[in-house]
């Protein structure tokens, strides 16, 4: 009777009971194997069971086996592969015991069950933890771990670990900082301003950006650092920051803005400390050119004039080459029409080959190509011609049919002070690569279609 009770509560069990000799041939099977792996039981009575698993299981199996040899009253769980009836492999977790308490059966029972979905769960989750353990290793960016603990009177935030990047960029390991409050790591000042984002982080419970100053030992000082809320069940339980050293761009930031407040100081003497007691000599200069004649006044003349020349084209220098923050839309043709207009060429042409928009500063863009004009007709000639044109999708072109510029000469004449002609200032084509500059353009000189010069924009997207 209980013999039979006992089978019956295997049968109807969803777990696959079988039973096999000491050599591993099958004596037994329930009825669920036709369920989980797809076999009638009596294809399986008589089988070796060591042919369905997988090669690979073969030996865990036996030695599980040799166990239960030596220490008869115990048990063994293995997990192994079973060859479904379609030929597919399934994770089956077997717990082995040495004696099957039945009147008409003995042997070693296996009470097996299905493990397939969790092995493949747990397969992913490895390959997700080795991407993530890559990540961490590899990425030059700091990351760090920092758990959320709620109080009564507000939050404790505790570092968990750092990567490996963090550890070299900061000198900080993850063994000095785990389980330590940003005070106690950084000091009660620091300590709290990080604490300060820390708390706007989990207020906000997204994702939050800024720029912080944390000085470490390493030399770092600015960082740009991004916070992302871990939420569980409805409450932040953990910060991941992501901070980059950005202490060189800041740092080269601060000079390039000193070296705007410079420039700027330089045009307002220029302006007014220069050009005030220019103009006053030139208008002397002229009252007395009324009153008396002297051989000494044109030459005088012809002095203040270059005086003034050098003047305006210094404070063009020094204010054209500001980054152009906020460029709009500027049709190349009617701003093309007028700056030609200032040259005093009658026998000059003008070619313009494309319809062309650009996005700029329209005041600092006449300057670019008022420049251009008036050093092709220098170099030129008075019956130059000019062409303007798209270059490509990303660049424009200003040549002539000049006599050109040596190669070995087209870097220098961009540098400030560099004339071919007496009476120049040196500074046409030096504005004309500033301004250039400042809009993200770049700009190269090379042989034109004609021989003569050929100035070449890119990075200027027209449209």
């Amino acid at each position: 009777m209980r013999g039979e009770l006992h089978r019956k509560l295997v049968e109807e069990s969803s777990d696959i009971a079988t039973i096999i000799d000491s050599d591993g041939v099958i004596t037994y099977v329930s009825s669920a194997v036709q369920r989980t792996l797809g076999y009638e039981p009596e294809e399986l009575i008589g089988e070796n069971g060591y042919e369905y698993q997988h090669p690979d299981d073969r030996a865990a199996v036996a030695a599980a086996i040799e166990k239960l040899q030596v220490n008869p009253d115990g048990t063994e769980t293995i997990e192994t592969r079973f060859r479904h009836a379609d030929g597919s492999w399934r994770w089956i977790e077997a717990t082995m015991q040495n004696r099957f308490d039945d009147e008409d059966i003995s042997g070693i029972l296996l009470n097996s069950r299905d493990i397939s979905d969790r092995k493949r769960q747990e397969n992913q989750y490895q390959a997700l933890a080795s991407e993530y353990k890559t990540l961490l290793e590899t990425v030059e960016d700091g990351i760090f771990f920092v758990t959320v603990e709620p109080g009564e009177t507000g939050y404790t935030f505790r570092f968990e670990r750092v990567n490996d990047a963090y550890e070299r960029q900061t000198g900080i390991t993850t063994e000095e900082m785990r389980g330590q409050t940003p005070t106690e790591v950084f000091g009660e000042e620091l300590g709290t301003e990080l604490e300060a984002n820390y708390h706007r982080c989990v207020t906000a419970r997204e994702p939050i950006t800024y720029q912080e100053e944390l000085p470490v030992s390493t030399g770092a000082r600015f960082w740009q650092t991004n916070l992302a809320p871990v939420v569980t069940d409805g409450t932040v339980t953990q910060i991941i920051g992501i901070t980059r050293n950005v202490t060189e761009r800041v740092r080269q930031e601060r000079q390039l803005r000193s070296q705007k407040e410079q420039l700027d100081e330089f045009a307002s003497v220029v302006s007014h400390d220069l050009r005030n007691p220019l103009n006053v000599a030139q208008t002397r200069t002229a009252l007395l050119d009324e009153a008396c004649n002297s051989e000494h006044l044109e030459p005088l003349v012809r002095a203040l004039d270059r005086m003034e020349e050098l003047v305006s084209d210094t404070l063009t220098l020094a204010r054209q080459g500001q980054v152009v923050s906020e460029p709009e839309p500027v049709a190349l043709t009617g701003l093309l029409g007028s700056c030609w207009e200032t040259i005093s060429a009658d026998e000059a042409t003008i070619e313009i080959e494309d319809e062309i928009t650009v996005d700029g500063d329209r005041s600092r863009l006449q300057h670019v190509f008022e420049n251009l004009f008036r050093n092709a007709v220098e170099h030129g000639g008075e019956d130059v011609t000019v062409r303007v044109g798209r270059s490509d999708d990303h660049g424009i072109y200003v040549e002539d049919t000049g006599p050109g510029i040596p190669a070995e000469s087209r870097e220098k004449v961009l540098e400030p002070g560099h004339s071919s002609t007496t009476d120049g200032t040196g500074f046409g084509l030096t504005i004309v690569r500033r301004i250039a500059e400042a809009h993200g353009w770049e700009i190269e000189i090379v042989e034109g279609t004609d021989g003569g010069a050929r100035f070449e924009f890119t990075g200027v997207d027209p449209r």
